[in-house]
């Protein structure tokens, strides 16, 4: 058996994130993550008439790292979390270095679309809020331990 990378192990490239409307939410998510078009999926790039309703686009850091990729759903059922109705099944987990960037970030968010699901930004050893982009996936603003 061959392995897929140097550890004998795949690989992750990037997390992908279903959605209706793909440039939608992954704009959202560049803005806020401060993250640029893989080149070629940028808005009204060349010739492919379907830039600007793309059925798949990625999202790379600054170091050129692809993060997020954001593939095109009939139909995205928004999790209803906490409530059991429709699970999370999965969520973003984004840091912040202390309580006033937290407070920035969040009100950032909200400024692009997001709400607020679950405000635990009490909480005196790992201050969070649960947000939900304007798709309603979920994502996590956070101080991490130790960090404020």
């Amino acid at each position: 058996m061959t392995s897929t990378g140097t550890t004998g192990h795949p690989q992750l490239l990037q997390t992908v994130i279903d959605a209706v409307d793909v440039r939608a939410v992954a704009e959202f998510y560049r803005q806020l993550l401060g993250y640029a078009y893989r080149p070629g999926d940028e808005p009204g790039a060349g010739d492919d008439p379907d830039a600007d309703d793309p059925r798949w686009l990625v999202l790379r850091d600054a170091n050129g790292t692809n993060r997020l990729a954001f593939q095109f759903a009939e139909r995205v059922e928004p999790t209803t979390w906490p409530a059991p109705d429709v699970p999370m099944q999965m969520h973003l987990d984004c840091t912040v270095a202390g309580r006033e960037e937290l407070e920035q970030q969040r009100a950032f968010a909200e400024s692009l679309g997001a709400r607020l699901l679950v405000d635990d930004s009490h909480d005196a050893d790992e201050p969070l809020y649960v947000m939900a982009d304007p798709a309603g996936h979920p994502f996590c603003l956070f101080v991490p331990e130790g960090a404020g």
